[in-house]
């Protein structure tokens, strides 16, 4: 990997990171467990876009790994992980179908697949099925919020894309 994408990479992880911190600043806009913005995902989003798959999954791992470090929440770790493995297993098979210029599509399914692994998650954890309860709620609020993030996303890469005209 050449220096440059390495620092880009790491510029945009940190940027992550930082965004992430933040949010966990922010109250719950829902007293519902597991209902957040993600904004850290915004560069997610960009990332699988802009970078190959690998690089992508790296930015990610680092964000994650750090993130549960910094925020003191090693018991999120797992929910964390499963659901962006499967957020980006999904983005990354669907940049393929939609185009750059509608990558809020993208992040809507990438959102609700993120809900999907975290669902995942707690049923291993909590070994049992009440937890499906919160499914329909995040998939819709999950849905939302990857909208945002998504038009977020979709400026941030037109703006890069003005900034190297």
């Amino acid at each position: 990997m050449k220096l440059r994408r390495l620092t880009e990479l790491s510029l945009l992880t940190a940027v992550a990171l930082i965004i992430f911190i933040i949010e966990l600043r922010i109250p719950d806009l829902l007293p519902i467990p597991g209902v957040k913005l993600g904004l850290a995902n915004i560069i997610t989003v960009y990332a699988v876009y802009r970078f190959r798959a690998g690089e992508t999954a790296m930015l990610v791992l680092v964000r994650i790994l750090l993130g549960a470090m910094f925020s003191g929440n090693m018991s999120a770790l797992l929910y964390s992980a499963m659901g962006a493995a499967f957020c980006l297993c999904g983005m990354l098979l669907i940049r393929r179908l939609v185009p750059q210029n509608y990558i809020w599509l993208s992040s809507v399914l990438g959102a609700m697949l993120h809900n999907t692994g975290q669902i995942l998650a707690a049923l291993l954890v909590m070994r049992t099925f009440s937890v499906l309860a919160y499914y329909p709620v995040l998939l819709v609020t999950g849905s939302i919020a990857g909208c945002f993030t998504g038009l977020c996303a979709q400026y941030v890469m037109g703006r890069m894309e003005q900034h190297k005209q």
